[in-house]
């Protein structure tokens, strides 16, 4: 089953694919935002492109574990995509994907100001690969 990552952000939005086995998360790209409609129709898109079956949406807990303002908007974003898409959409703890994909690109090299056009990309990797894992 192939599954679409994501890493909501209110400027950009992270977007990952499983391969068909959901063994391994890949990136696909980042999407500027341009309003919600606008970027639920641009995954829906994707989805439909690489033929998932699913949809994983990191979900911003706060560190001790209790939901947040952006964690609400992301459980709100998870409806709009689950009405428009017709899939499945899992609701992902995503604490610390950014942190590791900084981690990740600062040990690959990547120079800071050069990580901007990819974080997101790399953070939704992160969170679907623990997804993913999980299933295992």
């Amino acid at each position: 089953m192939i599954i679409i990552g994501i890493d909501y952000g209110q400027r950009r939005t992270g977007v990952a694919i499983s391969d068909p086995m959901g063994m391994l998360a890949s990136p696909v790209s980042v999407i500027e935002a341009e309003g919600r409609r606008k970027l639920i129709a641009q995954l829906c898109d994707i989805a439909t492109q690489r033929r998932a079956e699913q949809f994983v949406l990191g979900l911003p807990l706060r560190t001790d574990g209790t939901k947040g303002d952006k964690a609400l908007v992301c459980e709100a974003l998870a409806e709009q995509l689950r009405t428009q898409s017709s899939l499945p959409v899992v609701l992902w703890d995503e604490r610390f994907s950014s942190v590791q994909a900084h981690q990740a690109l600062g040990a690959a090299g990547k120079r800071a100001k050069n990580r901007k056009s990819i974080i997101d990309a790399v953070a939704a990797v992160f969170i679907l690969q623990s997804y993913l894992d999980s299933k295992r």
